[in-house]
């Protein structure tokens, strides 16, 4: 392709990767960098101030799109139609996000005039795959910059090294290496103690459901109705379709419902664990 890149759009999530990313396209491109965030249901904690600290890591413009109703519509819910299971356990939680966040980076730069996309897949993940394949299947001229396959990092200290250095306010310390991604089906968590698989993970690790030793000792009953294969009302009561998953997962987390510790094969070839959360998701399945 070779265009001269003069505007990038950076899937933004204002952790350590990606707040690292939007310093190093600016300095590597020296070109305006529009952040990119959409809300799919990752929590307020974590949309709450990242118009702030993008503008404060450099961005030249931040957009913050809410795609939770569309994520759920479109996507959750045709993937429980079909029974979307991996290795027997995994309701993709993340795979089913990463689509429509690219799309909205895709429509973003049209709507900017950006001649690049970028995003902070790691080279050894799937969602590298995720994002640029969507990339490609929507607009083939944009050029795709995927730091972790170019640059000189090496891993997350480096990264960690590189904001301290560079005054990047990032949520990761080396003491506690954790990353997460959160939405509205799920939060997966992986890397520190997680990559030993003889460790258990530590009980506060977990945000969406308590533990099954502490659920209920007695059942709680949800009559779910359907219209066309997909949930429409609670209990008699309609929901949208994200205010129906938020339900579920309130009601499945307080059960202890949907945990999954998985040592999963990776589309690139590699292994890798993941400990998951996905509640409402459980129950729908």
């Amino acid at each position: 392709m070779g265009r001269d890149i003069e505007k990038i759009v950076l899937a933004y999530s204002g952790g350590l990767d990606t707040s690292v990313i939007l310093h190093w396209l600016k300095e590597t491109y020296h070109c305006p960098v529009v952040a990119y965030a959409a809300d799919v249901g990752q929590g307020e904690e974590e949309l709450s101030d990242i118009r702030e600290k993008a503008m404060e890591t450099g961005a030249d413009e931040v957009v913050v799109e809410d795609l939770k109703e569309e994520f759920v519509r479109d996507f959750v819910w045709p993937a429980m139609r079909a029974n979307a299971v991996y290795e027997s356990a995994y309701l993709m939680g993340t795979s089913l996000a990463r689509p429509i966040i690219a799309r909205g980076q895709v429509e973003t730069a049209h709507r900017v005039q950006a001649q690049a996309v970028s995003h902070g897949a790691t080279g050894k993940g799937n969602d590298q795959v995720r994002f640029e394949l969507t990339y490609m299947a929507l607009d083939p001229s944009l050029e795709i910059i995927a730091p972790w396959r170019i640059w000189n990092f090496k891993g997350r200290e480096d990264l960690i090294s590189y904001a301290k250095k560079n005054n990047i306010p990032v949520p990761v310390t080396k003491e506690k290496p954790y990353s997460s991604d959160r939405n509205l089906l799920h939060i997966s968590f992986e890397g520190g103690i997680l990559e030993d698989p003889w460790q258990e993970p530590p009980e506060e690790i977990f945000l969406l459901t308590v533990s099954p030793e502490k659920a209920p000792d007695k059942p709680t009953y949800l009559e779910i109705e359907f219209e066309k294969g997909d949930p429409v009302a609670l209990d008699g009561e309609r929901f949208s379709p994200a205010r129906l998953l938020e339900r579920l997962n309130q009601v499945g987390g307080q059960n202890g419902i949907g945990r999954v510790d998985l040592v999963e094969n990776r589309y690139v070839g590699m292994k890798s664990r993941g400990v998951y959360e996905t509640p409402g998701g459980t129950i729908l399945r």
